[in-house]
């Protein structure tokens, strides 16, 4: 079996930066004069946690981060306690632990790295004193030259860290605007499409259903005068003509709610208490199937207020959903309503954990007549859209397969104007 490491695999340890820390640690190492083990041994360390540090996932925690700076402190202490102390050509690698505080922290824990360095460097000035080395003021000024430039650095690499740190999050929140700008264009989109489908289709309705009533009370009326007629003289022929008459009731109804989709609506405005509208609507669910075991969970926020609307209308439209969640929960599954108050209005959400929307109908289910029910006809949730459109408000899904879906009403606080 062959268990070669793809090429992108193999590469995936290797790092151009690193040929350039070890080419830059190299050079030092050689350009030194002393060039003790001990150097050579602090010089690899550094070189070896530059290196390894950024591949650790461990090391890019806070915690992770403190321990490579106070490491790269230590082994810069030590690199210049072996190679001359206070006079050591290597006092400017003390900027390793500076630079990556003032990249990471902000500016307490990069002073307080910079004080750690100058201590760092300054503690050898007594050492040598005490061992009879004597400093001369150009000795001192260069001495104190070499400390100020610490915090210099530091000061410098903050201020760029930190102005890169604020672009980057302007640029994130632009991402993140662009973003939510971008979906509710779609949104838009959508319900620009969803409108020009149901114009079109109302137009159609009207006519349609125009044109069926008159036949349909032809056919009424025939089968009330034949059952009249064959009234105890044939079962089988009455009988058949109370079919008719049932299937023209049904078919009248349906066109009723063809017209009803395609006319304008004409609301009837007064001050509504949703929550009491709620409890209608599951009251009214639950007494038309009594022996199903559904529940249903009210979690409604207190702080809602009431809004001007169509209290026949919006109990419809949420006795629609309430409904529709029951028929894709299971027998006794839950559904919740929920309700919460927005800056803009208020909201009501109507949620189930059922089998979801598959993602090719999530636009269609709003479309008149798609329907998913074997007994369904599709003008439920077109005609509860269209409601709550009246309303000035707007009707949205949010659904994923086999997990549930959760149908949002969203009402404005203003009153809608009639129509």
């Amino acid at each position: 079996m062959d268990t070669a490491l793809p090429a992108n695999r193999k590469l995936a340890w290797f790092r151009w930066q690193d040929l350039v820390w070890l080419l830059l640690f190299g050079s030092l190492a050689l350009m030194s004069p002393l060039q003790s083990p001990a150097q050579m041994e602090m010089l690899g360390a550094m070189a070896l946690l530059q290196i390894i540090a950024p591949r650790v996932p461990a090391l890019a925690t806070r915690p992770g981060t403190a321990l490579v700076i106070g490491l790269k402190l230590v082994l810069g202490f030590l690199l210049i306690g072996v190679t001359y102390g206070i006079n050591s050509d290597y006092a400017l690698v003390l900027f390793l632990p500076i630079l990556s505080a003032a990249t990471t922290y902000g500016p307490l824990g990069t002073s307080l790295v910079t004080l750690l360095s100058c201590a760092a460097y300054l503690v050898f000035l007594p050492v040598a004193q005490a061992r009879g080395y004597h400093f001369d003021p150009e000795d001192i000024q260069n001495i104190l030259l070499r400390v100020l430039f610490l915090p210099l650095i530091a000061y410098l690499t903050h201020g760029l860290a930190d102005s890169n740190r604020t672009e980057a999050k302007r640029a994130h929140a632009t991402a993140e605007e662009l973003a939510r700008a971008n979906e509710r264009l779609l949104e838009a989109e959508a319900s620009v499409r969803r409108s020009e489908r149901l114009a079109a289709l109302g137009q159609l309705s009207a006519g349609l259903a125009h044109e069926l009533r008159n036949p349909l009370s032809t056919i009424r009326t025939s089968a009330e005068m034949l059952t009249k007629r064959l009234e105890g003289s044939n079962a089988v022929a009455q009988e058949l003509a109370g079919y008719i008459a049932s299937e023209v009731d049904r078919t009248n109804l349906l066109v009723t709610r063809f017209l009803e989709f395609a006319r304008p609506l004409q609301l009837r405005l007064s001050e509504v208490d949703l929550h009491s509208l709620l409890d209608e609507a599951i009251l009214h669910f639950q007494k038309q199937d009594p022996a199903r075991q559904l529940t249903i969970h009210r979690a409604y926020d207190p702080s809602l207020p009431t809004m001007h609307g169509d209290a026949t209308l919006l109990e419809r439209v949420f006795f629609n959903l309430i409904q529709n969640a029951a028929d894709a929960s299971a027998a006794d599954g839950v559904v919740t309503v929920k309700t919460r108050a927005l800056t803009s209005g208020l909201e009501v959400a109507v949620i189930d954990l059922g089998s979801g929307i598959r993602p090719e109908h999530r636009e269609q289910i709003f479309n008149p007549f798609f329907t998913t029910k074997p007994s369904g006809v599709g003008l439920g949730l077109p005609i509860a859209a269209k409601i709550v459109d009246e309303h000035g408000g707007r009707l949205v899904v949010q659904s994923e397969q086999n997990q549930g879906s959760a149908f949002v009403v969203q009402l404005p606080g203003s009153q809608p104007s009639a129509h």
